[in-house]
Parts: structure tokens; C-alpha cells; sequence
């Protein structure tokens, strides 16, 4: 599976403000994006996927920003990437449905209809809030000395 650079960003930065969503605060493009590394023009682009797919809310003035629409644990995986990832979930083209479309539906009942479905199902198994657990494990210091 292959997703775009605009998808891994979205995810990147729900993560992040999944992170601080206790606070209640609007986050701004540009603190996600100094943290992030994310070029803000880009991130901007990205929020407004974000904001249309109602992952994400926002509001203007000195105290704006964006904040995440629900808590971290009602925000999937395939929410994110289903907001940003507008070619996620096309049908797949017909190979060879003029010649041989027992073989055509086949290959669509048997392999793509049931990779689909599990994708789904995996990628709406994750929550923000998964995702904000792993994260901790691996940040700097968390991590174990073991002496022998």
C-alpha cells in the first residue's frame, strides 16, 4: 500500500495534537509544522482535507488555530487517511473483463473486494489515541538502560 506524502502528514499531525488534546487549546499550523519538520504551506493544504473531512475544527484571531473535531480515540486511522487519500479506496480498473470476465470477476470477488474490506476494517481499528500510545514507547529517555 502506498500513501502519499500528504497522507503520512495528516496522520503525523492529528498524532501530534492528539498528543496535547487534554489542554483543550487550538494548535497552530505553524507550531505543528516547526515540530513536525512539515513545510507550512503544505501542512496548510493538508488541514483543509482535514477540516472538510471533519477530523479537524478551526477557529480565526489571535488565540486560532486547529483543534481535533473528537477525542483521540473516536478519530481512526481510516478517518484520516480516508479525509486526506482521495484515490485510498477507488474501485480497481478492469483488466480483463472484455475477454475473460469469469477471470475479471473473480480476481474482484476473491482478491480485491476481500483485501478492501480488511484494509478498512484494520486501518478502523486504530484510533488517534493508538497511535498517540506507540508513540510514547518510543520517544527519547523513555527507553530502558539494562545493565548485566
Amino acid at each position: 500500500m502506498r500513501i502519499s506524502a500528504k497522507g503520512r502528514y495528516a496522520l503525523a499531525a492529528t498524532i501530534s495534537m492528539a498528543e496535547h488534546y487534554q489542554a483543550g487549546e487550538y494548535i497552530t499550523v505553524i507550531s505543528i509544522a516547526e515540530k513536525l519538520g512539515i513545510s507550512k504551506i503544505y501542512l496548510e493544504q493538508v488541514f483543509s482535507l482535514l477540516k472538510r473531512g471533519g477530523i479537524v475544527t478551526s477557529t480565526k484571531g489571535s488565540q486560532g488555530g486547529y483543534q481535533l473535531a473528537r477525542m483521540p480515540r473516536e478519530i481512526t486511522l481510516l478517518d484520516v487517511l480516508s479525509a486526506t487519500e482521495l484515490t485510498l479506496f477507488e474501485p480497481t480498473e478492469e483488466t480483463v473483463s472484455k475477454k475473460a470476465p469469469e477471470i475479471e470477476a473473480a480476481m474482484r470477488l476473491v482478491a480485491f473486494d476481500k483485501l478492501q474490506t480488511a484494509l478498512k476494517k484494520a486501518m478502523g481499528s486504530v484510533t488517534l489515541n493508538d497511535l498517540v500510545t506507540e508513540a510514547q514507547k518510543h520517544k527519547t529517555g523513555n527507553s530502558y538502560m539494562y545493565y548485566i
